[in-house]
């Protein structure tokens, strides 16, 4: 079996890591031919802390990939995310010395724009490109070939820890498996359960994991606000082990079985059998715990999105993904939160194969990952190796995602 038709997907996520092995089927199509799920042990809030512990769990997901598949896996593609995460924003501006704008016109635009000052540990590692304006002119997508004698670029810029990026790659190399590519996981989520007319529209794309919740703004079809939050369902988790007085196992367990984010929603007399306690669990009093947290952690997404001053223009609402969408009752309070219509997003658009995968939020940004795979060239690599390596990531996560945009 040729291994280049194939692209690994793997997410590396605090509670999670996923692998997913997908091959393409024809018009954008993919089918996914297997997956591997191992619990994470190493990273906190979206970081490298433990590298063994990180290099066990990685080997462990990519190989139960790899041998459902029933094919070999040399590279994958590889996410990245965490509190180390900045976005902000930037504007380049050349002059254009011919009579029509051409391809190094707006690399040069680009290049201006991402000649930001950064502190020595951080880098950028996308940059995306919201609109051009050529002359007086704006809200132009592709400016080539348009006659002018001023290019300006407005770009939305992220940055991350160079250490971060050097650990993942460092922990996936270990395990003897090559890094391909390496991608922003929120972007990747987005790229797997937003549909065109949403970006278009204006959306917010919210991804509660384990350690992290990731915010997305996307409007007139351009990323216009990254942030990452340290609360996700972990957080929940701790919240029900110490309010409940049970193990942390346990506490994720009820989490998922009768958890619900809103406690109006359960019956007062309704009561969880006993499993370590002595007499059982109120799932109000399961459920009051949970919409607290829950409360919190979306109220300050919300203040994070009134902060843009975007909110008049994302008629497409609210799309939460990532494994706490999952809870009972998140639709009902996100919309009440945000005042917008809200839907849970699944990788469920050109993918067939393991019908779980395309059903479930929690496999969005392994998809994603997939997806960036097979958009991008067959054949090209990258080597990672000496000092400019996380520059050699940085440069094609750039290129990607200018395409993307």
């Amino acid at each position: 079996m040729n291994t280049e038709d194939f692209v690994v997907g793997l997410d590396i996520g605090t509670s999670k890591i996923c692998a997913l092995v997908g091959e393409e089927v024809g018009d954008g199509e993919i089918n996914i031919r297997g997956v591997g799920i191992t619990s994470s042990k190493g990273l906190r809030k979206g970081m490298v802390v433990n590298l063994e512990s990180t290099v066990d769990s990685i080997g462990r997901a990519v190989e139960e990939a790899e041998r459902k598949a029933g094919v070999e896996i040399t590279k994958v593609y590889a996410g990245i995310a965490g509190g180390h995460i900045r976005g902000m924003e930037s504007r380049g501006v050349v002059a254009v010395p011919g009579s029509e704008v051409q391809k190094r016109d707006v690399d040069r635009a680009v290049d201006a724009a991402k000649a930001v000052a950064l502190p020595i540990d951080r880098e950028v590692i996308h940059v995306l490109p919201q609109e051009f304006i050529v002359d007086e002119h704006g809200e132009i997508k592709d400016p080539v070939g348009m006659p002018a004698n001023r290019l300006e670029v407005a770009v939305h810029i992220v940055t991350g820890a160079v250490a971060s990026a050097q650990n993942i790659i460092s922990c996936v190399n270990r395990t003897g498996f090559e890094v391909e590519d390496i991608i922003l996981q929120p972007l990747a989520s987005a790229r797997a359960v937003l549909t065109e007319d949403e970006k278009n529209l204006g959306v917010i794309l919210i991804d509660i994991g384990g350690g992290t919740t990731d915010i997305i703004v996307v409007s007139r079809g351009a990323f216009r606000h990254t942030q990452i939050l340290a609360l996700g369902g972990d957080h929940v988790t701790n919240d029900l082990a110490v309010g409940l007085h049970v193990s942390t196992s346990r506490a994720e367990e009820l989490k998922k079985t009768r958890g619900c984010a809103l406690r109006r929603l359960v019956s007062e007399e309704c009561v969880v059998p006993p499993k370590g306690v002595r007499n059982g669990i109120s799932r109000r009093l399961l459920c009051e715990i949970i919409e607290m947290r829950m409360d919190e952690t979306l109220t300050l997404a919300y203040q994070e999105v009134e902060k843009t001053g975007l909110s008049p223009f994302l008629g497409a609402g609210v799309v939460l993904t990532g494994g706490a969408s999952l809870l009972s009752g998140i639709e009902q309070m996100a919309e009440s939160i945000f005042d917008m219509p809200v839907r849970i997003g699944k990788p469920e658009r050109g993918v067939s194969g393991l019908e779980k995968v395309g059903t479930s939020p929690i496999y969005a940004t392994a998809v994603g990952l997939v997806q960036h795979g097979f958009e991008r060239a067959q054949g090209r690599k990258i080597r990672f190796a000496g000092r400019n390596l996380f520059a050699k990531v940085a440069r094609r996560m750039t290129e990607w995602f200018m395409e993307f945009s």
